[in-house]
């Protein structure tokens, strides 16, 4: 059997994970290789659920959204169900995974972003989701100007709660992300997002060969 393998891509706003995940997809599949692509938060239906509260709120709360500690635990809920639910059991039958942020967002966007410390985080997946961790995390990095015109283009209907915050909460979240991988370059792959999504793309399939199989 072939083996499963877990790739998380990372980035702030507008960096293109989602459009990178759907051409990585389409490039694994071509090599004959099961390819689920996921997202976070959500996966499955209880993780979507809690997505919706996440993004959107809960039903009546007009207010400014949960708070960093509440946040923080609603993102490992859901990645608990998603991992045991969806990830775990694509992996155990041999199938690759590609998923839309997984752990370094809630360290980057709840802990450089929202305060909290990453001891904290790390331990809210140590228990929800057993401290799982990728095979490879791809960090995509984009300038913020680069990043604040995709967005112009995107979110021509509003944004969410979390990616409406300003600009210098976005900036630290950034920032943490760069501290992530400069400490822990063993897990991480960082790729230049600033140019076309062809471009971006040779990029993430270079920082992937390792780990393919034989064609």
């Amino acid at each position: 059997m072939t083996t499963g393998r877990f790739i998380a891509l990372e980035g702030g706003e507008g960096a293109g994970k989602s459009t990178q995940a759907r051409l990585l997809a389409q490039a694994l599949r071509a090599r004959g290789i099961e390819v689920v692509v996921t997202r976070e938060p959500g996966g499955t239906p209880g993780a979507e659920a809690i997505r919706k509260l996440l993004l959107e709120g809960a039903p009546g709360d007009e207010g400014a959204g949960w708070n960093p500690r509440a946040e923080a635990l609603l993102f490992a809920a859901a990645r608990s169900d998603h991992v045991e639910s969806l990830i775990r059991p694509t992996l155990a039958r041999g199938g690759w995974v590609v998923c839309d942020r997984f752990l370094d967002s809630s360290r980057a966007y709840q802990g450089g972003g929202g305060g909290l410390s990453d001891d904290d985080i790390i331990a809210l997946h140590t228990i929800g989701s057993q401290g799982m961790l990728p095979d490879l995390t791809v960090l995509i990095e984009v300038a913020p100007d680069v990043a604040a015109q995709r967005l112009a283009l995107r979110d021509t209907h509003g944004t969410d709660r979390i990616g409406g915050r300003d600009t210098a909460y976005h900036a630290r979240v950034a920032q943490a992300f760069a501290t992530f991988a400069e400490t822990e370059p063993q897990r991480f792959a960082r790729i230049d997002g600033n140019g076309t999504p062809e471009e971006t793309r040779a990029g993430v399939w270079d920082a992937l060969i390792p780990l393919l199989p034989p064609a």
